[in-house]
C-alpha cells in the first residue's frame, strides 16, 4: 500500500497540475491574508467605538428610571469574530446591531414603554441565503480544493487502465483494495502538501500580525476547521476513484467528474437556496412597519374611545395599563416577525444539504463565528440582555417604597436616581458548545457522504474488468 502511495506521490509532485495548484492556493490564501489584515482592523475599530458610545449612552439614560425604562440600553452591538478570514458568510447582508431605541407612538400623551428591535441593514436581508462568492477558507475549500481533487483523481485508474500499468500491479497479486488505498493516500498527501503550507502561511502572517490577537479559543475552532477540511478533501478524492473506476477513459472521466462538480459545488447550493427561501417568505418591510403603526393606532384608539371626551383625567394606573398593553402587543408581533426571518433562513439551508459544499459552508460559518449560526446566537444574546434588564427595572423600581410600581408611567416609577455601575451592560458571546449542536446533522451527514463514495469507490474498482 505504502509502494503505491508513494509511487502515486511522486507522480503527482512531478506533474503540472501540481505546481499549478500549488501556485494557485497560495495566490488565494495571500490575497485571503491581504484582504482579512486590512479590513480586521476596522471592523474590530468600528465595533470598540460602537460598544464604547452605547454605554455612554447607558450610563447617561441612569439619571431617571423612568428614562431607563422607555429609553431603553441604546443599540446592542454584536462583535466582530477574530475568525472572518475563514468564512464570510452572509455577514454583509446581516445586521450588525439591535436596537434599543426603535419606533415610538405616543399614546394616552405617554412615551410608550421600550422593546427591543432588529433592524434590516439590507433589503437582501429579506431572502436570508448562503453566499458563495467570498475569498475565504470556505470559498478555497468549497470551490477551489474540491476541483483540485478531481484533477487529481480523474484518471488515478481509468488512466493506469488505458496505459496498461494497472494490469501489471494487479498481476503482483495486490488486492485491489490496498491498490485503491494506495491510490487513495497518494492523492491525499499530494494535495494537502501545498495546501497545509498555504494554509501555515496565512496563519502565521496573520497571528503575528499586531492588529490580530488569536486566543486559545479561535485556535481550537481552527483545529475543528481543518479536520472539516480533511473530511472535505476524502471525500472528493472517494468521488474521483468512484467515476475513475466505473469509466475505462481518463477523458470520459473527466467530463463526468466537472459535471458532477458543477452541479454539486455550483449549481445546487445556489439555486436550491433560492427556491428554499422562497417556500417561506415573510410579509414585506414595509407591510411589517405598516402593521405596527395599525397598532400604535388601534391602542391609541382604545383609549380615546373610553376617555377621549370624559371629563374625568383617568387614573395612572388605567394609563400604566394601556401602555404596557400596548408595549406587549408590539413585543409579540416583533418576535413573530423575527421567527418568520429565521424560519425562512433555516429552510433555505436545510434544503441545500443535498450538496457537500453547502453542509462545509455551513461548517465554516458556524465555527468561524459568522453568518446565519452567528446571527442566530446574536439574537439570543440580546433576547437574554433584554431580560435582564427589564428585571433590573423592574427590581428597581420595587426596591423603592415609595414607588406605585408602574413601569411606563413617569409618576408612577421611582424617582431615586440609578448607580449607572449597577445597571447591566451587553455581553456578545460565542458558545462552541451550540454551534455542534446546530451543525451536528451536518457533521454526520458529510460523514455519511464519505461513507457512501468509499464504497461506491472499493465496489467499482473491485468489479473492474482489466
Amino acid at each position: 500500500m505504502w509502494h503505491i502511495a508513494k509511487r502515486e506521490l511522486y507522480d503527482n509532485l512531478n506533474s503540472l497540475r501540481f505546481a499549478l495548484a500549488t501556485v494557485l492556493l497560495l495566490a488565494l490564501m495571500l490575497t485571503n491574508t491581504v484582504l482579512y489584515l486590512r479590513e480586521h482592523p476596522k471592523r474590530i475599530q468600528a465595533y470598540h467605538n460602537a460598544a464604547s458610545g452605547a454605554v455612554k449612552t447607558l450610563e447617561g439614560r441612569s439619571t431617571s428610571l423612568y428614562r431607563l425604562a422607555t429609553e431603553g440600553p441604546g443599540d446592542l452591538h454584536k462583535a466582530p469574530s477574530l475568525l472572518r478570514f475563514c468564512a464570510e458568510g452572509d455577514e454583509a447582508f446581516l445586521p450588525t446591531h439591535a436596537s434599543g431605541a426603535n419606533f415610538v407612538r405616543r399614546i394616552a400623551d405617554r412615551t410608550p414603554i421600550w422593546r427591543m428591535g432588529y433592524p434590516q441593514e439590507t433589503p437582501n436581508l429579506r431572502n436570508i441565503r448562503p453566499d458563495f462568492a467570498t475569498l475565504d477558507w470556505a470559498f478555497i475549500v468549497g470551490y477551489v480544493l474540491s476541483f483540485i481533487a478531481i484533477l487529481f483523481t480523474f484518471d488515478a485508474i481509468s488512466g493506469e487502465l488505458e496505459r496498461g500499468t494497472l494490469r501489471l500491479t494487479l498481476a503482483n497479486a495486490i488486492p485491489r483494495h490496498t491498490v485503491l488505498m494506495g491510490k487513495f493516500l497518494g492523492v491525499f498527501i499530494s494535495i494537502n502538501i501545498p495546501f497545509t503550507i498555504v494554509v501555515l502561511m496565512n496563519l502565521i502572517l496573520i497571528s503575528t500580525s499586531d492588529a490580530v490577537q488569536l486566543n486559545p479559543e479561535a485556535w481550537g475552532r481552527l483545529g475543528i476547521l481543518y479536520s472539516v477540511i480533511i473530511l472535505y478533501i476524502c471525500l472528493f478524492i472517494a468521488l474521483g476513484l468512484l467515476i475513475s473506476a466505473a469509466v475505462r477513459e481518463s477523458g470520459v472521466s473527466l467530463v463526468v467528474l466537472l459535471l458532477i462538480w458543477v452541479s454539486f459545488v455550483v449549481f445546487m447550493p445556489n439555486t436550491l437556496a433560492s427556491i428554499g427561501s422562497r417556500t417561506l417568505v415573510p410579509i414585506a418591510y414595509e407591510e411589517f412597519w405598516t402593521q405596527r403603526i395599525r397598532l400604535a393606532d388601534a391602542a391609541r384608539a382604545a383609549y380615546r374611545d373610553k376617555y377621549g371626551d370624559s371629563q374625568i383625567t383617568p387614573s395612572v394606573h388605567v394609563l400604566g395599563e394601556y401602555v404596557t398593553t400596548e408595549a406587549e402587543e408590539h413585543e409579540r408581533y416583533n418576535a413573530s416577525y423575527l421567527k418568520q426571518q429565521i424560519e425562512q433562513g433555516k429552510r433555505a439551508r436545510a434544503i441545500t444539504r443535498i450538496s457537500p459544499a453547502a453542509i462545509v459552508q455551513r461548517l465554516f460559518e458556524s465555527f468561524a463565528g459568522t453568518g446565519f449560526e452567528r446571527h442566530l446566537q446574536f439574537i439570543e444574546n440580546a433576547q437574554r440582555y433584554t431580560r435582564e434588564y427589564r428585571e433590573f427595572v423592574v427590581d428597581t423600581d420595587r426596591a423603592d417604597p415609595e414607588s406605585l410600581h408602574l413601569i411606563g408611567i413617569q409618576e408612577g416609577m421611582s424617582q431615586k436616581p440609578v448607580n449607572p455601575e449597577a445597571i447591566p451592560k451587553f455581553k456578545d458571546t460565542l458558545s462552541l458548545s451550540r454551534d455542534f449542536d446546530a451543525v451536528a446533522t451536518d457533521l454526520l451527514l458529510l460523514v455519511l457522504f464519505l461513507g457512501v463514495l468509499v464504497s461506491g469507490a472499493y465496489l467499482a474498482f473491485v468489479r473492474l474488468e482489466i
